[in-house]
């Protein structure tokens, strides 16, 4: 018999408010909600439905959430997936933390709005780290547990990543070039953490999220410029926000095979964090994309606890 399909609910919520872009919001929920919510904010490359509610082999981080009695809320920055997407003519890095703030703002506001007016857990993967730790040392009431996993940390000044100081609104990005960063920091002579089957699917769900994608030589999905400008602007030395302000109990997971973020940069953000409770952990075997990778229920277990002890 095969497994058993998830007791959950799903649904879409679209947010629209007059002068700002139209998010795309979705709700996971289990058929018993006991624990609390989860707000997932995506990194910078690919929304939610490629990151906590994409299934491998027919189960998600989201459904192992739902197990334990989160609700899990997830929805896209303006510029990807199903939310609106910026002018084509914009003249600037489109979807920097300034503006991401504000959209997580809404999101939160709407989920609190549903819930009984209850603070949240925020899981941030990436830069969306960033924006993360950043509402959460501006808003501390709206969150009730923090977890940054492969967060980006401010670093000496140093040369940015490659094409980070261009002002542009977008880059297009490939299927190939998102292979690559699978595989990249995976040391010689081990497995790649991905295995081809899985990562065929998932690059073509990836392709599908651009609508105009295949109008590109090659395919490539039109990527908002922002979060790698606010990358290059913290590994300029650039605080993008105070992690003293920081007072919900934190989780740090990292991959040990994660050279956007490490061991110099967690040990720098925890010791800056101003939270009572904060927690790091190592995922063995595991790059920047861990959510995705081989270890993926490592990962989903450590921080499944962690929010199952601070989120009650």
């Amino acid at each position: 018999m095969g497994a058993a399909e998830p007791t959950v609910s799903k649904q879409d919520i679209v947010l629209s408010e007059r002068g700002q872009p139209t998010l795309a919001l979705q709700l996971q929920r289990p058929a018993s909600l006991a624990a609390g919510e989860v707000v997932y904010v995506h990194g910078g490359t690919f929304g939610a439905d490629l990151s906590i509610f994409y299934r491998f082999d027919g189960r998600s981080w989201a459904d192992a959430l739902n197990d334990i009695g989160f609700a899990v809320w997830g929805f896209d920055f303006p510029g990807y997936g199903r939310s609106e997407r910026y002018a084509p003519d914009l003249e600037r890095p489109a979807g920097r933390i300034g503006d991401s703030i504000a959209h997580l703002r809404r999101v939160v506001a709407a989920v609190r709005g549903r819930n009984g007016d209850r603070p949240v857990c925020l899981v941030a993967h990436s830069w969306g780290g960033s924006v993360a730790a950043r509402y959460a040392g501006s808003y501390p009431q709206d969150v009730k547990a923090l977890v940054l996993f492969a967060p980006i940390v401010a670093r000496a000044p140093r040369a940015a990543p490659a094409g980070a100081t261009a002002q542009r609104s977008h880059y297009p990005l490939t299927q190939w070039a998102q292979y690559r960063r699978f595989v990249e920091d995976v040391p010689r002579g081990q497995p790649q953490p991905l295995s081809e089957a899985h990562f065929e699917a998932w690059g073509a769900a990836f392709l599908a999220s651009d609508p105009r994608a295949a109008e590109r030589v090659p395919p490539s999905v039109a990527t908002p410029y922002g979060p790698l400008a606010d990358i290059g602007a913290l590994w300029s030395g650039e605080e993008l926000y105070d992690p003293s302000l920081v007072v919900a109990p934190t989780l740090l997971a990292r991959g040990e095979w994660d050279s956007l973020c490490t061991d110099a940069d967690a040990q720098r953000l925890l010791s800056a964090l101003g939270a009572a409770l904060k927690e790091d952990v190592k995922i063995e075997r595991a790059t920047h994309l861990m959510h995705l990778e081989l270890q993926r229920t490592v990962l989903h277990d450590r921080v499944n606890r962690f929010l199952e002890r601070t989120a009650q």
